[in-house]
């Protein structure tokens, strides 16, 4: 098993399809996954992915690992294993403390309010903690953010966030691969993702790179 742990949270912003193809790609990865949902962002997946999640941590947990094997083809993946969903104020998470953070942080898609809470340490609930926690340890934090236009306060935040040396990724597909739908437009994204975690990834061809 990897000795990879990461944190994958999911907040408000449109997005759904980068989170879910996120998730299957790392725990078919090997990897373990705290998944961190907002009250929000569970209101999107159902208007994006007609997903109804539950309530409950421990029967979520279950949904996303039945979810992802049947539609993934990974029945041999033993995600559940892997896979751990907190919510939102479980303050006793690992991910809380400094003295137990995951080796990287993603939060896919994010929102300019998550932005902006963590910009400034808000630390209200357990998406803001751990990405605070990310920043006073100095690990790995990816915002995968998806909002258009930027207000100059959105593009502020980035400024000052990235100065503290986290990682700002637009969900931005690029059209140089050709993409021949929607997957093809999701795996570009989630394919950039993995690069920066230094995760294997054959989603999409590295520039260059006729093989």
């Amino acid at each position: 098993m990897s000795e990879l742990s990461v944190t994958l949270a999911v907040t408000g912003a449109s997005g759904s399809p980068y989170f879910m193809c996120l998730l299957q790609k790392l725990l078919a990865s090997n990897i373990k996954v705290n998944v961190l949902l907002s009250t929000a962002a569970k209101e999107v997946i159902k208007t994006e992915l007609g997903l109804n999640l539950p309530d409950n941590e421990a029967k979520l947990k279950l949904f996303l690992c039945e979810h992802l094997s049947q539609n993934n083809h990974c029945a041999n993946y033993n995600f559940i294993s892997l896979l751990t969903v907190y919510g939102k104020e479980e303050w006793t998470a690992p991910v809380a403390s400094g003295s137990n953070p995951a080796q990287s942080m993603i939060v896919c898609p994010c929102s300019m309010g998550t932005l902006s809470a963590i910009a400034h340490g808000a630390s209200n609930n357990l998406i803001e903690r751990a990405a605070d926690v990310m920043l006073k340890e100095r690990r790995q934090l990816i915002l995968v953010t998806r909002e258009m236009p930027y207000s100059s306060i959105h593009l502020e935040n980035m400024l000052k966030l990235s100065n503290m040396g986290v990682v700002i990724m637009p969900a931005s597909p690029g059209f140089y691969q050709n993409p021949q739908g929607i997957d093809d437009l999701v795996n570009f994204v989630v394919a950039r993702i993995l690069d920066q975690l230094g995760v294997k990834q054959l989603l999409c061809k590295k520039w260059g790179d006729a093989s």
